[in-house]
Order: structure tokens, then C-alpha cells, then sequence
């Protein structure tokens, strides 16, 4: 009895394994469009299995698509004529469709419709039926009358994509705002669907639908949902301040965490919105009681006022508030992130290095991890580097890439030994380091790296004396140790004396970004404009008109000239890194309505 039972067993695995195996070759044959070969495997798939759907329904689609629309119609009238099931008469009343004959269709249609009246178990069958078949507006219908017939169940997630698909943007986010209401842990896979249908501008015709859809939810229903959706709307339009006033709003209604105003302040920092960041930073202070994230805000709220001091009478105010928050929490590896920024602040800008090397060397001999211990390393020898002690530099990390070998942080270590031989004008070896750095797991360093070697690569051989790429590597390190005049004048000398060399463009491309770092927009906007006229086929094509675009577009309040630029990268540089966003802005420029 054993045997035998083992045996029916094994037979019914194999032919299960045989069923799977031919509906896969017949799926594999009909998306390649060979429809006759997989027409004969889903006829017997059919015939094995004569009460299944699923191959009834594969069936059908093949001979749809072989124009063979009276076979598809014999098969399902024979499996209408066994049980009346409401989403065969959809597929039947499709099959008349594609014959033209749309009053057959249509009675059908209504026939499918009128049957959920009688069984509301077929609502999702039936509207799923008529969505695969694009009749958009009788699957709304299904849906509506499912609100009424089973009003325990929500269709508003089904209904809101179906309105997107329609181009009815402002029914689409009723809809969506519905399933949040009635599901609010689905809140972030809603943001992800709305996220495609608005923009960064803020009279966007979307965004204002939106916009009064929540504030209308709030005055009616002041539920945390609607105020994280709302600040979550004006962080994509950068109202940062806007954004703010919603979470101090959520904030007050459930005073657990300020995770989400430390992420909104930095987010705001990241964007150049210093201002706002700042005033967050400060609401964190006056409201937090935890030491650690008061110490987080006190350091960011520093950093900021040191990247916009503008005299040594302000450094020397952030100096005195960095040593007031040493005596209030201390020195010890709590406080290893305030010692760093302390000590990056005194050598960068206080430009007293002597200090800065002896602070960070007692902050050495606390007890911190050796990762920690690797992070100060860094920094000391980024001072070295500043004072052009290169050597030394070197050593430090070094010793961060054998103690912590395949980190990040090594490879960080890797990759400014790299920088430094090419400041030191040892473009060799320095080639050699960023090779291996291509492949780096960290992406940013390998971006870094494989931009610095192309740069060396491209330039090392223009003349035996490599002087024009030597004097480039000191511009870069005039750059790193904040001398942006000199770095200027130097790149001025380079695209004086070594006119038509293949280093121009990138000389004038760096010196750019050096005039946007003192605000000095017009001088920017010639260079940009320089690379895009003469060297329009070169690698730093798209980066100028990108870099031009996002200038007129931010500073120069030339919207029409961005456009343009925009235009062109969407247009002339499909493969740029720039494509999408050069799209998103473009569109939002010309008053697009995002969907």
C-alpha cells in the first residue's frame, strides 16, 4: 500500500513538473510572439486542466492575437454556456470589441456589472478583468458599486492608480488620501505613487491640488498623517520652513522623538537652505532634553556659522562657543565628532594648524575605538597635507589602510594618499592608487577617483615637463587649503600660457566652480559658456551646461536661458548622469503638469 501510495505520489510530481515546464516554454514562446507555437502547449495545458482560468484565459489572449477572434469567441460561449462567470462576459464582451461589434460588447459589458449586484465576491475578478483590458472607465464603476456593496472593504488604492492612468491627478490623490485614512502604515508606499505626479514647484498644478486636499484633511481631521504628508510636499518643493512648521506641529502632538526635525534640518542644510537649518537646529536645543542630540545640534548650528563667518571677530565667537561646549560636555570619545569639527575649524579656519595638530593629538589619547582612532588619523594628516608636509601625510594613512583593511574609511585613506602624490606632482604612482580605486565599493570614491585619473591620464603626456598639470595640482591644493584667489590666479596662468592643450577645458571648468564659491556668478557664467562653445564634443559638455543651466536657474534668474540648457542634456547628452534631473527641471520650467 506504502509503494503504492509513493508511486501515485511521484506521478503526480512529475506531471505537475511537466505542467510547469510547458506553461513556461508556451509563456517564453508567446512573449517572443511566436503565438502558434504557444497556442498548441496551452491548448493541452487547456485540455488537462478544463476548469482552470488560467489557461482558458492564455488560450483566448493567443488566438486574440493571431486575428483568430471567432475561436476565441466558440471557447468562451462553451464555457459561459457551463456557468454564467461574470468575468468571462467581460472577456467574451472584449472579443466582440476587437470584432467591432460594440453594442454586443456593451450589453455584456452591463451584464458583468449588473451580476456583482447578485455576488460582490467577484468585484476584484471583474475590475481587474476590465483594467487588463484598458476599459478604465467600467472598472471604476465596479469599484464604486463595490464602496456600496461591501462598505467593510476599501477600493480606494485600486480606484486612485486607475485615475492616475487617466490623467485625472486631483481624483487620483482623493483616492490615495482615502487608503492613507484608512491604512496610515501604507503612508511612505503613497508618498512613492503621488512622488511621480509633482514637481519642486510649488504652483505646479498638482502640487496645488494636493496641497488644499491636506490642508482641508487637517481642518477637518488633524490626524499625524496629513501633517507628515503636508511636510513631506513642501520638502519637494525645498520649503524647508514650510516643512518645519508641520513636524513642530506632529512634534507637539507626540513628543517621543525628534528624529524626523534632525533629518528635516540637515535635509535643508544638504540644499544650501542655511538659514532654515539653523533655525531647526535651534528648536532642537530649546526642546530636547538629551544631551547627545543637543550636542548634535550645538555642532551642526557651529559648522554652519563657520562656512558664513566673514571676519575674524565672528571665527573668533565660534572658537569661544566650541571651547563653552567643551567645558559643559567634556573631552571624551562621547564628544570625538565636536573635537573633530573643533579641529578641522582651528587648522581651515583659523588657519592655525600648530593648534589644531596638538588638540587632535591629546583627543588621541582618550579611549576611543580604533575606528575612531582611524577618523582623527585622517584629519591630522589632512593637516599635514595642508601644510604641505606631504611625507608625513602619507605615513598617517598608510597606517588607516593596514589597520583597517577594505573599510570605507581605508579606502577613503587610499584614495587621499592618491591626492596627495598628485599635489606632491608624483602622477605615477598616484595613477596607480586610483586604478584600484575604480572598483571601490564606496561609489562617491570611486567617482572621485576615476575623475582625478582621467585627469592625470589625459594631461600627463601633453609635454615632458608636465608643467600645465603640475600648476593644475597646486590650483586644486590652493583649493583644499581654502586660498581660492590664488587657485584662481594660478588656473588664470595655466589658460594663459598653455592655450589649445587638452587641460583648458578643465582649467576653466574648476576655475568655475571656484568663482560660484565666492559668488562671483558672471565670471562663472563666461567659463561655462567658454566650454560649451569651444569644446562642445569634450567630456565636460554636459557638466558646463548643467552647471550654467543650474546657475541661471538659481542666481542669475535667467529661467528661459535654463530651459534651454535643460533642453539641450535632454536632447544631446542622453547618457549624461545629469539626464533625469536636466529632464525633471526642464519640464517644470516649461509648466508641466508632472505625471
Amino acid at each position: 500500500m506504502k509503494t503504492c501510495l509513493l508511486i501515485l505520489v511521484l506521478l503526480l510530481g512529475l506531471s505537475f513538473g511537466l505542467a510547469q515546464n510547458s506553461e513556461v516554454l508556451a509563456d517564453s514562446y508567446y512573449k517572443k510572439g511566436e503565438f502558434k507555437k504557444a497556442l498548441v502547449i496551452y491548448e493541452n495545458l487547456n485540455k488537462e486542466k478544463p476548469y482552470s482560468y488560467k489557461y482558458l484565459y492564455k488560450l483566448v489572449e493567443t488566438h486574440q492575437q493571431l486575428e483568430q477572434l471567432d475561436e476565441a469567441e466558440n471557447i468562451l460561449v462553451q464555457r459561459l454556456a457551463k456557468r454564467r462567470n461574470p468575468s468571462l462576459l467581460v472577456e467574451l464582451g472584449y472579443n466582440f470589441q476587437l470584432k467591432d461589434s460594440l453594442d454586443r460588447a456593451d450589453l455584456l459589458y452591463k451584464e458583468a456589472i449588473t451580476y456583482i449586484d447578485e455576488n460582490p465576491n467577484y468585484i476584484y475578478s471583474v475590475a481587474k478583468k476590465f483594467e487588463d483590458h484598458s476599459l478604465l472607465d467600467q472598472a471604476i464603476i465596479v469599484y464604486d458599486k463595490g464602496r456600496i456593496l461591501t462598505p467593510d472593504k476599501n477600493y480606494s488604492i485600486q480606484l486612485a492608480r486607475i485615475y492616475g492612468d487617466q490623467g485625472n491627478i486631483e481624483k487620483m490623490f482623493e483616492n490615495y488620501i482615502d487608503y492613507v485614512a484608512y491604512r496610515p502604515n501604507y503612508l511612505n508606499n503613497i508618498k512613492r505613487a503621488v512622488s511621480d505626479f509633482i514637481s519642486e514647484n510649488k504652483d505646479n498644478e498638482n502640487n496645488i491640488y494636493l496641497r488644499r486636499l491636506l490642508l482641508k484633511k487637517i481642518q477637518q481631521e488633524p490626524s499625524p498623517y496629513w501633517y507628515e504628508l503636508l511636510s513631506w510636499l513642501y520638502v519637494q518643493e525645498k520649503a524647508y520652513n514650510k516643512s518645519f512648521i508641520q513636524e513642530k506641529a506632529l512634534y507637539k502632538r507626540n513628543p517621543e522623538s525628534l528624529d524626523r526635525i534632525i533629518e528635516l534640518a540637515i535635509t535643508a542644510l544638504n540644499d544650501n537652505d542655511d538659514e532654515t537649518s539653523k533655525d531647526i537646529f535651534n528648536y532642537i536645543l530649546d526642546t530636547s532634553q538629551d544631551a547627545s542630540t543637543a550636542l548634535t545640534a550645538h555642532q551642526y548650528i557651529l559648522e554652519i556659522d563657520t562656512q558664513n563667518a566673514n571676519s575674524d571677530k565672528e571665527l573668533n565667537r565660534i572658537d569661544e562657543a566650541y571651547n563653552n561646549l567643551f567645558d559643559a560636555f567634556g573631552k571624551s570619545e562621547l564628544t570625538l565628532s565636536l573635537q573633530l569639527a573643533y579641529g578641522e575649524f582651528l587648522a581651515f579656519y583659523q588657519k592655525d594648524t600648530e593648534s589644531a595638530t596638538t588638540f587632535l593629538r591629546e583627543s588621541m589619547k582618550l579611549n576611543i575605538s580604533e575606528f575612531q582612532e582611524a577618523k582623527v588619523k585622517l584629519l591630522l594628516a589632512d593637516i599635514l597635507v595642508l601644510q604641505e608636509r606631504f611625507n608625513e601625510a602619507l605615513i598617517f594613512y598608510s597606517q588607516i589602510q593596514l589597520s583597517l583593511k577594505n573599510s570605507t574609511i581605508s579606502q577613503e585613506a587610499r584614495f587621499k594618499v592618491a591626492k596627495t602624490s598628485y599635489y606632491k606632482g608624483d602622477f605615477d604612482w598616484a595613477e596607480s592608487q586610483l586604478k584600484i580605486l575604480k572598483s571601490s565599493t564606496s561609489q562617491l570614491i570611486a567617482n572621485d577617483a576615476l575623475d582625478l585619473k582621467l585627469l592625470i591620464s589625459d594631461n600627463k603626456y601633453q609635454d615632458s615637463t608636465q608643467t600645465a598639470l603640475k600648476h593644475y595640482a597646486k590650483a586644486d591644493l590652493f583649493a583644499f587649503q581654502n586660498k581660492t584667489d590664488e587657485a584662481i590666479t594660478l588656473l588664470d596662468k595655466i589658460l594663459e600660457e598653455h592655450k589649445g592643450e587638452s587641460i583648458i577645458d578643465q582649467t576653466l571648468f574648476q576655475q568655475a566652480k571656484l568663482f560660484e564659491k565666492k559668488k562671483q556668478y558672471n565670471k562663472a557664467e563666461v567659463n561655462y559658456l567658454k566650454i560649451i562653445t569651444d569644446w562642445k564634443e569634450d567630456i565636460l559638455a554636459d557638466d558646463a551646461h548643467y552647471h550654467l543651466a543650474e546657475l541661471y536657474n538659481t542666481y542669475l534668474a535667467k529661467p528661459e536661458e535654463a530651459k534651454q540648457l535643460y533642453e539641450r542634456i535632454i536632447f544631446d547628452f542622453e547618457d549624461s548622469i545629469y539626464f533625469i534631473e536636466a529632464r525633471k527641471k526642464f519640464r517644470m520650467l516649461r509648466g508641466d503638469s508632472i505625471n
